[in-house]
Formats: C-alpha cells, sequence, structure tokens
C-alpha cells in the first residue's frame, strides 16, 4: 500500500521517524498541503494521514484509490467522516498521546494567572524592583489555587487528568454536564451550576454542533467576575468577540487560550491584539513536547499496522 503524510512538518522536529517509515514500503511525504495540491496528492495512495489539512466531501470523492484516513491528532473535525463513511473509507485517530503534555499546560496557565509571574517578571526587567524600598514586590495581587474551585467541561482522559492534578493542588474540582443533556449523570453538575460555582473553568470536550460557542454572551454572564477560562481543546468552543467584550468590561477575571478559530490566525485576529487586558494566548503548543509528538507518530504507525490485519480500533465514523 501507498500512503502519504498530507502535513508531515506540523509534527516539528527531534522525532524518530522509523516506526512511521516502516510501516509502509511506499510513502509520499508533504511538508504541508493546500486544497488545490490535494486532489493529485491524493489520487493513488491507500492511506493518507494529515494532521490538520482539511478532507472534505468533495476532495474524498475525488480520491478513488484511498482506503484510510488515520488523523495524527485526537480531534478529527478536519476531516468529512460521514462522507468517508459513505464511501467505505475507516478514519482512525490517536488517543492518550498528550495527555501528560496538555495537562501540565493547563496547570501552567492557572499558576500564571494565579502567581502573576509574568508581570513580576516584567516589573523586574523594568527595574522596578531595584528602585523598591522593601525587600520585596507586591504589586500584583498573587492567588493560591488551593481552596479554589475548578469546573470542567469536558472530562475524557485529559479532562481527567487536569482533575487529578488541580486536586493536587487543593483545589474542588467539579464536573459539568454535556450542554443541552436531558439528564443529569450521577458525578456531574448541570453546566449552567458549574459556570456559576467555578473560580477556574477549563474547556476539554471536542468541537461538535452541541459545543461550538458554549461559552457565549449568556455562559460568560453566568461566571464570576474573578473567574478564569482555560482553552486548551478548540477554538471554536469560544465565541470569541463575546470574550473580547467580557474581557475588556472586566465581566470575568482574565482568559487563556491555546487555540482559536483560525489556526494559524490572521495578523489582525481579534484575539491576538495586544491591548485586550488579562488575556494569554498560546499558539497550540500544548500538545508540543517531544513526548507527546513522538507517542503520536507511533500511535498512527500502530493504526497503519492495525488495518493492514484487518483491524481499525481506533475508528471515530
Amino acid at each position: 500500500m501507498r500512503g502519504c503524510f498530507l502535513d508531515a512538518g506540523s509534527m516539528g522536529g527531534s522525532l524518530d521517524w522509523a516506526p512511521l517509515e516502516t510501516a509502509l514500503d511506499d510513502w509520499r511525504w508533504h511538508h504541508n498541503s493546500d486544497a488545490g495540491q490535494l486532489d493529485e496528492r491524493l489520487s493513488d495512495v491507500e492511506i493518507a494521514v494529515t494532521n490538520k489539512v482539511v478532507l472534505d466531501a468533495d476532495t474524498l470523492a475525488k480520491a478513488k484509490a484511498l482506503r484510510l484516513i488515520c488523523v495524527a491528532a485526537t480531534g478529527v473535525n478536519n476531516v468529512d467522516t460521514d462522507a468517508a463513511a459513505e464511501r467505505g473509507i475507516p478514519v482512525v485517530n490517536v488517543t492518550g498521546y498528550a495527555t501528560p503534555a496538555v495537562s501540565q499546560h493547563v496547570l501552567a496557565l492557572m499558576l500564571a494567572h494565579a502567581t502573576r509571574w509574568a508581570s513580576y517578571d516584567a516589573a523586574v526587567k523594568r527595574g522596578d524592583w531595584a528602585a523598591g524600598e522593601f525587600f520585596c514586590l507586591l504589586d500584583y495581587p498573587i492567588e493560591e489555587l488551593a481552596g479554589q474551585t475548578l469546573g470542567l467541561v469536558g472530562h475524557g482522559e485529559l479532562g481527567q487528568a487536569v482533575g487529578r492534578l488541580a486536586e493536587a493542588f487543593g483545589m474542588h474540582v467539579l464536573i459539568a454536564e454535556r450542554p443541552n443533556a436531558r439528564q443529569i449523570r450521577n458525578g456531574r453538575i448541570a453546566l449552567p451550576e458549574v459556570l456559576e460555582r467555578a473560580d477556574m473553568l477549563s474547556l476539554h470536550c471536542p468541537l461538535t454542533e452541541d459545543t461550538r460557542h458554549v461559552i457565549d454572551d449568556t455562559a460568560l454572564a453566568r461566571m464570576k467576575s474573578t473567574a478564569f477560562l482555560i482553552n486548551t481543546a478548540r477554538g471554536g468552543l469560544i465565541d470569541s468577540q463575546a470574550l473580547i467584550a467580557a474581557l475588556r468590561a472586566g465581566r470575568i477575571g482574565g482568559a487563556a487560550l491555546d487555540v482559536l478559530d483560525a489556526e494559524p490566525p490572521p495578523a489582525d485576529h481579534p484575539l491576538t491584539q495586544p491591548d485586550i487586558p488579562n488575556l494569554i494566548v498560546t499558539p497550540h503548543s500544548a500538545w508540543g513536547s517531544r513526548g507527546a509528538r513522538q507517542r503520536m507518530l507511533e500511535g498512527v504507525a500502530a493504526n497503519i499496522a492495525a488495518f493492514g490485519r484487518g483491524e481499525t480500533p481506533n475508528r471515530v465514523n
């Protein structure tokens, strides 16, 4: 079988590619692929690997040889899974590979907000400490995570890992029920109540029609004026304009985003503007530890090997 990796460059450097290279005898490696290149690149391959390249229904209809789509990620919203299923093409993903990296990134963002270390680092470099009267600077309010309440929207492997780390810091953890759920499962709390009670809210759910803009004007209005919002899942979970308005008006205490609704964002993306108060933005880097990226490659290779045995254990469609 022939395979192609449509955006191999998205995996970064310093990786051992041998597990994937040996999964097939014939590979076509592409640093990146735009929409205009897909028809040619998929014309004669049986297996396509994509991290974030979009494979829509029109593209899949023209890929006559395609037998398997491997998503080099957990989220599969860049692939029309229904169209693939109609053509009998399994779509498989990789789960669990980035749990240590993403969960520690979430805690790092929480700690950045609580300790205000970036503000203090900037103050020292400006000379504020050297010019101070006392041995310390306490110009920015410092909080303790212990005793605060963390709300989790999404309680899969990542949400659970973040919850465990939060509890190790002495936080109370609330697990939100799915949006628009008719029943509240044991151990879950209705989302509106979680929004009202949480000191920090972390999003870990997939992007679906039910979760798109789950954090909108209404949701933000329910949150505490001191609440801190974290999103390391998908940018479309948050209404960007609603969040900007809430931050500018001081209706919530702050936000930290590792994902945006367009990636890479245009230079004028509203959430990358420097004058938005109390906002931290990282460039979809939470998953990017070397260990996580290596596990991802090995997971894709395992999916290809399973397909060769007639198995699709991670099929999502």
